[in-house]
């Protein structure tokens, strides 16, 4: 397995977790660029790093001094790689990029045998891997069953394991939707952390993050009075207010507001009024007298599915997990 820990571990604190996976014995830590995988070695956690993007010339001398794994997408990467490495004598595995239809990076897949050649005679590379990425294993079935089918006629074609000590594709929904009997690498990312790319997995899978805040302050107030910026909604009763110290300054989306977002508390589900500010939002405790302030409020986790969020937001789970800032502070179980 390589886990995927970019992006802070998907918005879970890169360290503590990467520490984790790493104990757990996985074979990569797969990170975005050198500035993540610098976090990870400067946190002392002791598991090879793989670096899932193209890399600027200037990082290059520090990743082949860590014996970082890099992905090469271009000549000019391998060459320039090759030149470090044979400058210092040393080898450096690297994994060929394919591209199989995302688009983002990798070698066109029908260059690749005269490139692959070419790339055996550089020295001072060692060609360990291969992978590519799927782009709609969540929407497009018969599309991704033909990138499969593509990705093992290249490896075969190239070959097979002989070649590449490592063949690997599958993303979270690559590995829960198909079967990637071509691949003896996962590239898990989304599942990881208790979410599932394809709802009909969900089940299988527990959130690993709860997003909680506190009641700050509960008011009432009168029928006909405004509730957040823009006055987007008003009361239609006198109306118990409670205020949240959560919004989108947490990372918590805005956008959610008007398309009836809630909140769970104290066993139960209750409505956020207007819009979600920066700090703060509020909700309709009018029928809750038990409510206090200083109460515990879960904004997602086992209660409430960070789907539901992004599908309000009209956003992704991705996007909403990533998207918690620094300032929230984080406590592992």
């Amino acid at each position: 397995m390589m886990a995927v820990v970019k992006a802070g571990a998907y918005g879970h604190g890169l360290e503590e977790v990467a520490r984790v996976f790493a104990q757990a014995g996985v074979a990569f830590l797969g990170v975005a660029n050198v500035g993540e995988a610098r976090r990870i070695a400067h946190a002392g956690i002791k598991c090879r790093i793989y670096l899932l993007g193209a890399t600027w010339r200037e990082e290059r001398e520090e990743i082949l001094d860590r014996d970082w794994t890099p992905c090469i997408s271009s000549m000019e990467e391998a060459r320039h790689f090759d030149a470090l490495a044979r400058a210092r004598g040393k080898s450096l595995a690297v994994h060929l990029a394919v591209d199989t239809g995302m688009g983002r990076g990798g070698f066109v897949a029908e260059h690749l045998p005269d490139i692959l050649a070419e790339l055996q005679e550089l020295e001072g590379l060692q060609i360990e891997g291969i992978g590519s990425h799927l782009p709609s294993a969540d929407e497009d079935e018969e599309f991704t069953r033909a990138q499969f089918a593509q990705f093992a006629g290249i490896i075969d074609e190239l070959g097979g394991e002989k070649t590449f000590a490592w063949r690997h594709l599958a993303n979270s929904a690559g590995l829960l939707g198909y079967e990637p009997r071509d691949c003896n690498l996962a590239r898990p990312g989304l599942m990881l952390y208790g979410i599932s790319p394809l709802p009909s997995y969900q089940d299988a899978l527990r959130p690993a993050m709860t997003l909680k805040s506190r009641v700050t302050l509960i008011r009432t107030l009168p029928t006909g009075h405004g509730v957040s910026y823009g006055r987007s909604f008003v009361t239609k009763r006198p109306t118990r207010v409670a205020t949240i110290g959560m919004g989108y300054g947490d990372g918590y989306p805005r956008h959610v507001s008007g398309h009836a977002p809630r909140v769970y508390l104290r066993g139960q589900y209750f409505p956020i009024l207007g819009r979600v500010t920066m700090d703060q939002m509020m909700i309709d405790v009018t029928d809750a007298a038990e409510v206090s302030e200083g109460d515990e409020v879960e904004l997602f986790g086992s209660h409430i599915s960070v789907n539901e969020v992004a599908q309000k937001a009209d956003t992704i789970s991705w996007h909403v997990l990533t998207g918690i800032t620094a300032r929230v502070v984080r406590l592992y179980l």
